[in-house]
């Protein structure tokens, strides 16, 4: 949290608003922010992030939104969020990001929340995106290696192909191996 406001202080140019917004404890207005025009940008995810800490599900649509952003400390912030939200629509939510080539490069705070939340669709979910990571010359490295890493600490058996498959990547390889070891032997 206090890396966050620090954060949107700057953003905000240290305003008053952003310190009332911070300190609070009005769900109600906190939700406000979220529906009301011309708010700005830092107030949308501060309002976002309090209500998602506090289990207020009025925050999940802008979480999600925030979990999709170009910009990283964005996207942890609401995974941090949603992780605590507890809305039983967050795993599809970040199985859907995680999973949408289009916006692959923003996929590592979604993988990386589906590994946390250990629902039924996070593993079907990091094998997609591993799998698609494995096409020759892929650029995205990190979001393969979060797949793999969090496909080790789920420790589901239907991991093995994709994480054998991994193996035959240099890059990939070594994360790949301790992931496998992780795996439920096969009987």
């Amino acid at each position: 949290m206090r890396s966050l406001t620090e954060r949107l202080r700057r953003e905000s140019g240290g305003s008053a608003a952003c310190e009332r917004l911070a300190a609070t404890g009005d769900l109600d207005e906190l939700a406000g922010v979220l529906t009301a025009p011309g708010q700005p940008l830092w107030a949308r995810e501060l309002a976002a992030f309090r209500l998602g800490l506090a289990g207020d599900r009025r925050a999940f649509e802008s979480l999600v939104l925030f979990l999709n952003h170009r910009d990283p400390p964005r996207c942890a912030s609401a995974a941090y969020a949603l992780a605590r939200l507890r809305d039983p629509r967050t795993a599809r939510a970040a199985a859907a990001l995680a999973t949408n080539e289009l916006r692959v490069a923003y996929a590592l705070h979604p993988v990386r929340l589906l590994v946390e939340l250990r629902a039924p669709e996070s593993v079907p979910a990091l094998i997609t995106t591993l799998r698609r990571r494995l096409r020759p010359h892929d650029p995205h490295r990190r979001v393969a290696l979060a797949c793999i890493e969090g496909l080790g600490a789920l420790g589901d058996a239907r991991a093995r192909p994709v994480l054998t498959e991994a193996l035959a990547h240099p890059p990939l390889a070594q994360a790949a191996a301790h992931a496998l070891k992780r795996l439920p032997q096969a009987g």
